[in-house]
């Protein structure tokens, strides 16, 4: 393993390297297709040895003097890179965050008080669940990208040719990922930190237009400003604690480092008020919202919280960024009502159930612990296959717009099959995503947290509202213009494959939790606790068998019927061709049956701003007053 997880880390930035110089279109696609599949058997080997070693929680690597050196010159070109940027744009406020933040780590490498010697990377069940999740997901929206991005340039002729820009970028996230997960070392993890930042924001600017310039550097500003967090967290580790070993800084529980780092997390995780920054991100290719929304930056985020928890449970900085994810997850759902466009309606979504992940993680409970890493599970998978399949949508009809999917069923049927199965794993039983939350609402009625059961249940009930509207606009049906599908060989490798692994999620949820999520938490928490009871995988069996036995028995009930078409009801006025109806001058009229988004009471005119403020408000006055009670003690 020891050779090993340098090569998992250190392969993504080469291949990047190499294909940043390719220009030779072949070549470069030849490239992705070989890196994506190594990195997938690198991850792959890492969890066989891992394994075979005993499954138990190793580390590595205490004397690291040249690798050390080397990170700290790349931060400081990392530095003078955001500052010539920041500079060329007059953003002179977001380039003093990034050299306040290198300066202090700079000081800290070279001049800092003396730390305990510590491993600088771990590895146990959560790490590499991370890496397994940035290793398929990740590697299958590279596969995905290479014909996403050739029809990309096909259509958008005004937007510079930047492909092998654009693909090296892709691979230094995945290798960003690996090192962050893997990191042991605070100083480390850091580095790996502020690598995600600035990959995000040159993806998100990928098209340079004044909006995606805009929204690159709000991204920038604000994963910068949790930088500086997490950098002032270190120093204080360093100067009080002795130590920069995140399990130690987690065992000792100390109120400020915690807070500062969960601060860092909540940035990161696109948390409220920091959500602006991931809604943001959708003017980016597909490949670019995919990976930011499922494998990469915002699972940054929460597996931080999630490594915190222990330290959270009981604590003001856990209720506060309970309070925060629950609170995100509510407002985020009702934001998501109001939207019509697929990826924005994708967007809230993520925001929504990192909140609710977050909320988990900050409950810091075995249970509400057990329930986030599912959730961290299935939305990565539904999320990553949801946000190519409309891309693919998107490039068929020329629009993303829920309204434009009537009847893709129809139209576009292996597209809509795919979507079907995507969204069904957001919010339908037995999909993971709704056990995850009904073991998280368990959880919070037993810590008798009023407030996160509310916020949990009626945010509930407005993610099955928008989820519907959009199922039901796929799976109705009338008479529309057909389309054509441009969808590429290798963008269905990816889709069909995220397809059959949200499947084999579902049928394997007992297994996964048995066998992986429960002996990680024991590892985590010191004590095993059974969250799924035998009564609760006898249930979950009989919905996994209606998942297969509902579409054989209505195949048997339809086979022999004869298919009539029937006009629809129209209170006694349909013009006989289900398109138009008579009203009550005699006039004929063109009908048109849409969803109702209810912007007038959801919209995001109404609600963002208030949410804005609302959470600003109650993350600066916690923060104060976790860092007032940590100085006085």
């Amino acid at each position: 393993m020891e050779i090993l997880i340098p090569l998992l880390i250190v392969f993504p930035f080469v291949a990047a390297a190499v294909l940043s110089l390719l220009r030779h279109a072949k070549a470069r696609e030849i490239v992705m297709y070989a890196a994506s599949v190594i990195v997938m058997l690198l991850a792959g080997s890492l969890l066989v040895l891992w394994l075979q070693n005993g499954a138990v929680s190793v580390s590595f690597y205490v004397e690291t003097e040249l690798v050390d050196g080397a990170m700290l010159v790349v931060e400081l070109f990392l530095m003078v890179l955001v500052t010539v940027l920041c500079a060329r744009r007059h953003r002179y406020l977001i380039a003093l965050l990034s050299i306040a933040q290198t300066c202090l780590l700079a000081w800290l490498d070279l001049w800092g008080p003396a730390v305990k010697e510590n491993a600088h990377i771990r590895v146990d069940g959560l790490s590499l669940l991370l890496c397994l999740i940035v290793a398929v997901i990740g590697g299958l929206i590279c596969l995905y990208a290479v014909g996403y991005m050739r029809g990309y340039h096909h259509h958008h002729k005004d937007v510079q040719d930047r492909r092998s820009f654009f693909f090296a970028m892709l691979f230094v996230f995945l290798g960003a990922m690996f090192g962050l997960v893997l990191s042991e070392s605070l100083m480390w993890m850091d580095f790996f930190w502020e690598v995600t930042s600035i990959c995000s924001f040159l993806l998100i600017g990928y098209t340079r237009t004044e909006e995606a310039v805009h929204n690159s550097f709000r991204a920038l500003w604000m994963n910068l400003l949790g930088g500086l967090g997490f950098a002032v967290g270190i120093a204080y580790s360093s100067a009080v604690l002795h130590t920069v070993s995140l399990s130690e800084v987690v065992s000792l529980g100390a109120a400020i480092p915690v807070a500062l780092l969960a601060f860092a997390a909540l940035t990161k995780s696109a948390q409220m008020p920091f959500s602006s920054w991931l809604l943001g991100a959708m003017v980016a290719p597909t490949p670019t919202s995919a990976l930011l929304h499922s494998a990469t930056m915002v699972k940054a985020g929460v597996y931080m919280l999630l490594r915190l928890s222990p330290a959270l449970c009981g604590s003001l900085t856990g209720q506060m960024v309970a309070l925060i994810g629950g609170f995100t997850f509510f407002a985020a759902s009702l934001l998501a009502i109001s939207q019509s466009d697929g990826k924005k309606v994708l967007a809230y979504s993520t925001v929504s159930n990192l909140g609710l992940i977050t909320a988990c993680a900050g409950v810091g409970m075995h249970e509400t612990v057990w329930a986030g890493i599912f959730l961290l599970i299935f939305h990565a998978a539904s999320k990553s296959m949801l946000f190519q399949d409309v891309g693919a949508v998107e490039n068929a009809l020329g629009s993303r717009d829920i309204e434009d999917m009537q009847a893709l069923m129809l139209r576009l049927p292996k597209l809509a099959s795919i979507m079907v199965i995507g969204i069904a794993g957001m919010f339908l039983a037995p999909f993971g995503m709704l056990i995850s939350k009904w073991a998280a609402l368990k959880a919070f009625v037993d810590a008798d947290n009023v407030v996160l059961v509310l916020l949990l249940a009626f945010g509930s009930a407005s993610t099955m509202f928008y989820w519907t509207k959009w199922l039901g606009r796929i799976l109705s049906i009338s008479r529309v213009r057909l389309a054509h599908d441009v969808t590429k060989p290798n963008e269905w490798v990816s889709l069909y494959i995220h397809a059959v692994l949200m499947v084999l999620l579902c049928a394997t949820f007992p297994l996964l939790s048995t066998w992986v999520v429960e002996p990680m938490l024991t590892g985590m928490f010191g004590e095993s606790v059974q969250v799924l009871t035998s009564d609760n995988m006898v249930l979950m069996i009989v919905m996994l068998c209606f998942i297969f036995l509902l579409p054989a028995c209505v195949y048997l009930f339809t086979r022999n019927l004869r298919h009539t078409y029937v006009i629809s009801y129209m209170g006694g006025a349909n013009a006989g061709d289900n398109n138009h109806f008579i009203d009550a001058l005699g006039e004929k009229k063109n009908l048109q049956i849409s969803n109702w988004y209810m912007t007038g009471y959801f919209g995001e005119k109404k609600l963002l701003l208030p949410c804005t403020i609302l959470s600003t408000a109650v993350l600066t006055v916690m923060m104060c007053m976790i860092l007032v009670g940590g100085v006085l003690v």
